[in-house]
């Protein structure tokens, strides 16, 4: 398998409506896979209701990846999320993510600081898992 970057990840999470939200899990991020943002841990189910709910919020967007890194398992980028939401305003969100990647190329584990710089104060928290 060919290991998954966070462009990929988020493109098919949110804006691949036709792609299944399973197979776009499975697809990026292993069965073990726990991820903190913002001091918020959540395993791969939590995420995976939590992507299910972003995805009904959202409408379109895209990611725009500044700096990225490597290291063997070790992962690491600055990137901002814009997102298009279905009541028609947009937010933009700036993310700091550190991870290690499954031996595989999936995402195992991601912990992440997220900064609202546009959009409705709700979406400050659009990136955290409930």
């Amino acid at each position: 398998m060919t290991s998954t970057d966070i462009a990929r990840a988020i493109n098919d999470l949110l804006f691949e409506p036709g792609l299944d939200l399973a197979e776009a899990i499975d697809r990026h991020f292993a069965p073990d896979y726990r991820q903190r943002t913002n001091g918020v841990w959540s395993d791969r189910t939590a995420f995976a209701r939590h992507m299910a709910r972003v995805r009904s919020l959202v409408g379109s967007g895209h990611v725009e990846v500044h700096e990225e890194l490597r290291d063997g398992l070790l992962y690491a980028d600055r990137h901002t999320v814009t997102l298009g939401h279905r009541d028609g305003h947009t937010s933009r969100t700036e993310v700091y993510l550190f991870a290690r990647m499954a031996p595989d190329g999936r995402f195992r584990r991601v912990e992440e600081t997220t900064l609202l710089i546009t959009g409705d104060a709700a979406d400050n928290n659009i990136g955290l898992v409930s």
